[in-house]
């Protein structure tokens, strides 16, 4: 009997995904022996052309790791989508563009401008910007389109499912892998996989009282106390609007949530969600003090829109 086959591709992102796969430790030796890894960029060397020549729906699991930002990315997205049974988002990047989502804020143009003209260390006083088609003495080099904005997978193609987290953690994916390799039913398609059906408040051992507040602090400001909420006590942490699944990793050490696995259930904006979450404890009802309050948050969209900028209702900068 064939094993099922299992592709692996790495977008738009850092790559922490797929050093999370190997994160599952000894587990990996059990994804070897029960699946056969048919494309993998990071760890083997197939060529576009391999793909292509796969018949279609032949790949029974893809994970995608990486948002959509350059015309391989959507072009690889069409090609893994078409060859395989099931396309999973994983990822934060790929789930709601994460980090690279935040590049949105500016335009293609301005990126350039800062990246190839304006930075310290570059001496470029022609202007001479990356091109998608050059010609040399050789023929044409090709290099893929830098696209206007972010998007995440599931705005290229239908996805099938979504396992969130930057990066997933490995006992997550395990789960995900391991009911697969015994044979279970999968649940409704559209289902986020190895992540909780609450909030990461739910997971957070730390008391909460509702305090009101005066002031928002960032982390290296201040020394929590280690079993009062961190939100009680003026620290932006996006638990309340954060799904659960990662067990509340950062919060049990006094680090705030991040908001790595992403809206939290029910919630179409975890930005927006977040923000209604902070003022709900400002202690104030002076418009200018509550501004004031306000402005101590830094970097706002930064801090509401980490991981999720690109896929949220605002998806870019209007300007």
């Amino acid at each position: 009997m064939s094993k099922p086959k299992l592709a692996l591709y790495w977008a738009a992102s850092c790559g922490g995904c797929e050093i999370a796969v190997l994160d599952i430790e000894e587990k990996i030796l059990e994804v070897d022996a029960n699946f056969e890894i048919v494309f993998w960029p990071c760890v083997m060397d197939p060529k576009y052309k391999d793909v292509q020549a796969m018949p279609d729906k032949s790949i029974d699991l893809c994970l995608f790791n990486g948002g959509i930002r350059t015309s391989e990315n959507k072009k690889m997205a069409e090609l893994l989508r078409e060859k395989s049974q099931v396309l999973v988002a994983f990822g934060s990047c790929a789930h709601e563009g994460c980090i690279p989502g935040l590049a949105n804020l500016y335009s293609k143009d301005s990126l350039f401008k800062r990246v190839y003209k304006e930075t310290p260390t570059t001496e470029n006083s022609d202007g001479v910007y990356p091109q998608p088609v050059t010609k040399v003495p050789e023929g044409e080099l090709e290099i893929p389109e830098f696209q206007e904005k972010l998007v995440p997978l599931s705005a290229v193609v239908p996805v099938d499912y979504t396992i969130p987290g930057c990066p997933p953690q490995p006992h997550q994916i395990w789960a995900v892998l391991e009911h697969i390799i015994q044979g279970k039913a999968l649940p409704p398609q559209g289902s986020v996989l190895g992540a909780g059906l609450k909030t990461c408040c739910d997971e957070c051992p730390r008391t909460r009282e509702e305090k009101k507040i005066k002031r928002f602090y960032r982390p290296h400001e201040i020394i929590p106390n280690e079993t009062q909420c961190l939100l009680d006590q003026g620290i932006v942490c996006c638990g309340p609007a954060t799904r659960s699944g990662c067990g509340g990793l950062c919060v049990k050490v006094g680090i705030p949530c991040r908001g790595c696995y992403g809206a939290a259930p029910e919630s179409p904006d975890q930005g927006a969600k977040m923000m209604a979450a902070l003022s709900s404890v400002i202690d104030s009802q002076d418009p200018d003090e509550i501004e004031q309050i306000v402005n101590s948050v830094a970097d706002p969209v930064g801090t509401f829109y980490r991981f999720s900028l690109a896929g949220s209702m605002l998806g870019r900068n209007r300007k």
